[in-house]
């Protein structure tokens, strides 16, 4: 008994030592998508903010690809030391893992650090579309099984879960477009080769704005702060639906608490700077931070729920 007292007390202590003593060499953040988009955007903020801060570099490192499994992989297999970290979108989690069988566990091989942002999304139609509300695009759509179409980033992209809801909802029959990646997609849209898109704000705010594309309606629960005039789909006349993709921070599974509560602080300290909120917020990211638990608890519920409607829509990995 003395003896395992005596271990447990000794690597507390040691624990407790490397977080004090943590940097004490370079980090790397690991970014699930290519560079541009809201988690990249982020995960530079967050590098940017630590510096001077932290004595050792932050290193932004994209490797998108395999609807962000490749990126969590590498995560996922790193050393538990809080020297990788991982900047993903919330499908890692919560829809991936109903689509195939993936190279590591999310649930176990990765810790969660905080929340970072969640991401207002925006139904927009082609102006060729003769519905100017979320209603008469129902109606347009049922009118017409099959025609319109909708695009996504493939199958358990948020897109593509935001059409599949839309059209559960309303009864309406949609067809599905995937492509590889959002900016090939808008291209398409805005040619109105597609007619239908759910997508991030960020994106689709100045095509909105020069008239390119019309704006139906707004994707979360709640209206976007950028646009109070705009209803939900859910006010629109399809309650239940919402939309609200999130971003989070997380590291390999087993890294000590300690470093994970030393990451969680510095990194809701830069999100919170008022700068830093009113750079990002207008893009369409609502900056949201809190705890590993909050993060955990969240996860549990989109589980649950997109599980529900991928199970429903018989939806498979492409």
């Amino acid at each position: 008994m003395l003896k395992w007292l005596t271990a447990a007390i000794v690597a507390l202590a040691s624990s407790l030592a490397s977080a004090q003593g943590f940097p004490e060499r370079p980090v790397r953040i690991v970014v699930a998508l290519p560079p541009g988009g809201s988690p990249d955007a982020i995960a530079r903020t967050i590098a940017q903010g630590l510096q001077g801060v932290w004595p050792h570099p932050v290193v932004v490192e994209n490797r998108p690809g395999g609807s962000q499994n490749i990126a969590s992989d590498l995560v996922a297999k790193s050393a538990p030391d809080g020297y990788t970290w991982l900047v993903a979108p919330d499908n890692v989690f919560s829809v991936n893992p109903f689509l195939g069988k993936q190279p590591f566990d999310p649930m176990a091989d990765l810790a969660p650090v905080t929340l970072l942002a969640r991401i207002q999304f925006l139904l927009v139609v082609h102006p060729s579309v003769p519905a100017k509300s979320v209603s008469e695009l129902v109606a347009h759509a049922r009118s017409r099984p099959g025609e319109l179409n909708f695009g996504s980033s493939g199958a358990g992209s948020p897109q593509f879960l935001g059409g599949t809801l839309l059209g559960q909802l309303s009864g309406a029959k949609l067809s599905h477009v995937p492509y590889k990646g959002a900016a090939p997609a808008v291209t398409d849209l805005l040619a109105g080769r597609i007619q239908i898109w759910i997508g991030a704000a960020n994106s689709l705010l100045p095509h909105i704005r020069a008239d390119k594309l019309r704006l139906l309606a707004t994707a979360a629960s709640q209206r976007f702060g950028q646009l109070p005039d705009t209803p939900t789909v859910s006010e629109a006349g399809l309650p239940g639906f919402a939309l609200y993709p999130w971003i989070g921070l997380f590291v390999p599974g087993k890294t000590p608490a300690e470093i994970i509560a030393r990451i969680n602080g510095e990194t809701n300290r830069i999100l919170g700077l008022p700068e830093v909120k009113a750079r990002l917020v207008p893009q369409g990211m609502d900056l949201a931070t809190g705890s590993p638990e909050d993060l955990s608890r969240l996860i549990r519920d989109d589980r649950e729920r997109w599980g529900k409607v991928i199970r429903e829509a018989g939806i498979k990995a492409e």
